[in-house]
This record gives C-alpha cells, sequence and structure tokens, in this order.
C-alpha cells in the first residue's frame, strides 16, 4: 500500500502496469481533484446509482445515461470508473493480459448475493478473462470489530450457503454479531480460484481512521470515498 499523494492510496503492484491509474480516496479527495492531476484531465468519470445489488454494467461503449448498479467492466480507455464507499468494501480488478478493468461496491447486501465473484464470472465470459492474469485490491472499509449487524444479516448469509467464518457472536449482545466484510470478499475470491497473492488488501478500518468518511460513524454527515480505476491507452 501507498499514500505517496496523501489524498489517496494505491496498490504498489498495480502502479507498475503501464498506463494504469488507481487509488482509493480519503477525506481530502474529491471529484474535483482528478482534473488537476497531469495526464489525468482527458479521463471521463463513470458513476453508478449505487443501489446495494448485485448488478453489473459491461461497458462497450460510453453511456448516454446514468446507470444504477454496483459494478462496473470495461475494456475502453480513457473512462474512469469510480465506485464511491463509507463504509462498504471498494474493490478494483485489472486483467493485465486484456487489459479489462473493473469497479465493484461491495456492502453487505452486495457481499452475500455474490457481487464480486459475479463480476469476476463475467469478465471472464464477455472478455476472456484469464483468472491468473487477475489482480484485485481490496480498498478501505469497516472493520471486523467495528462492523456490528443483526440476525437478520447472519441467517441471510446463512441461506446463501457463505462461510459461517466471516462472523463472529457479539460477545454482550444476543443475536448480534461483527462481520468481516473484507474476509467475506477475499473467500470469494479464493473459491473461484483468484490467487491469493495476486489480492491486495488495504487493512484500513474506516469507522476508526478519522482520515476517512464512515456512515457508522458519522451518519448523515459522512462523505464519501472514491475508488477508481481507469487505462489511458
Amino acid at each position: 500500500m501507498r499514500n505517496s499523494y496523501r489524498d489517496f492510496f494505491t496498490i504498489p503492484q498495480l502502479e507498475k502496469i503501464p498506463n494504469l491509474i488507481h487509488g482509493f480516496g480519503t477525506k481530502k479527495w474529491k471529484e474535483t481533484d482528478f482534473k488537476k492531476k497531469p495526464g489525468w484531465k482527458d479521463f471521463r468519470h463513470l458513476f453508478l446509482e449505487q443501489i446495494h445489488s448485485n448488478i453489473i454494467h459491461f461497458i462497450d461503449k460510453i453511456p448516454q445515461k446514468s446507470l444504477k448498479g454496483d459494478a462496473m467492466v470495461t475494456p475502453l480507455p480513457h473512462l474512469l470508473l469510480v465506485v464511491k464507499t463509507a463504509d462498504c468494501l471498494p474493490v478494483l480488478i485489472v486483467e493485465r493480459s486484456r487489459r479489462i478493468i473493473a469497479a465493484v461496491h461491495c456492502g453487505w447486501r452486495g457481499t452475500q448475493k455474490r457481487v464480486v465473484q459475479q463480476v469476476i464470472k463475467g469478465m471472464e465470459d464477455y472478455y476472456d478473462c484469464q483468472l491468473s492474469s487477475l489482480l484485485v485490491a481490496f480498498g478501505p472499509c469497516i472493520g471486523p470489530d467495528c462492523y456490528e449487524v443483526g440476525e437478520d444479516v447472519w441467517q441471510s448469509f446463512k441461506e446463501e450457503g457463505l462461510s459461517p467464518e466471516i462472523f463472529r457472536p457479539h460477545p454482550l449482545q444476543k443475536g448480534k454479531y461483527f462481520l468481516d466484510l473484507r474476509k467475506a470478499n477475499l473467500f470469494q475470491l479464493l473459491d473461484l480460484g483468484v490467487k491469493r497473492e495476486n489480492i491486495f488488501i488495504i487493512d484500513f478500518c474506516s469507522h476508526c481512521s478519522k482520515i476517512l468518511p464512515s456512515f457508522r460513524r458519522e451518519g448523515e454527515k459522512a462523505t464519501r470515498m472514491l475508488g477508481f480505476i481507469g487505462m489511458s491507452f
């Protein structure tokens, strides 16, 4: 993990890929800041109306209207895919050989619906991506000691057949659990065959770190962290 720009975090292994830009913004990083970086002015920014779903958009031409969903995949150059989070897990993916990129918003609902798995399968089906060429970056999100959820969330994951290891019972409150959002999505990637050494994690808790926005900590006042990825070739 690298934070040489102070306003957003990057992954050193992704920085080595020619013509790729990416990052996970702190509170300091705003939408207007993209235009201030040399070489980034020509990128078109693409946001989603995020709805905590498993809806994925495979983008082969510039959309003419706003899109609803929680994941984007594209081979297009100069298109910056951006997801917004404030405790949820942002995931950025690049397939090095075919130069396909993806950005995914993983809250507990999207995780329960296996959105990140469906993105990987879609990249294989639509663009013939190879698992061995995938690099995956997890940005900051709420940590496993802070993400308290109820019986309904635990039950929905159980019904989906997801690993019970991602939950820890609350020591003081019956019917309450702590959910490890990172581990839940990590397990889904490993189950598909993505190599562990190709998955990179920024292990900061958004709820604990004051440089990051957190809905659990700040409520409706919380801003959003911008996770972004694009190719300039």
